[in-house]
């Protein structure tokens, strides 16, 4: 899974009606955009993650559109 800054990460609940979580990837640490990745995520909490599975990454819209 590869990221850039302001992509954002998206966790599905891995239970029948646990919520999905989305936060803001504020810089990522490993090699060529990979994990794990320091997120802001909606609730305001930061701290960095390595996404399973059950994540994925929404690109961020481009700049000026």
């Amino acid at each position: 899974m590869r990221a850039h800054d302001g992509d954002r990460l998206v966790v599905e609940g891995t239970r029948v009606g646990s919520p999905r979580r989305e936060g803001e990837v504020l810089e990522t640490h490993g090699p060529d955009g990979g994990p794990p990745f320091l997120v802001r995520w909606s609730d305001g909490a930061q701290c960095l993650v390595y996404p399973g599975t059950d994540a994925h990454i929404e690109p961020a819209a481009p700049a000026g559109g």
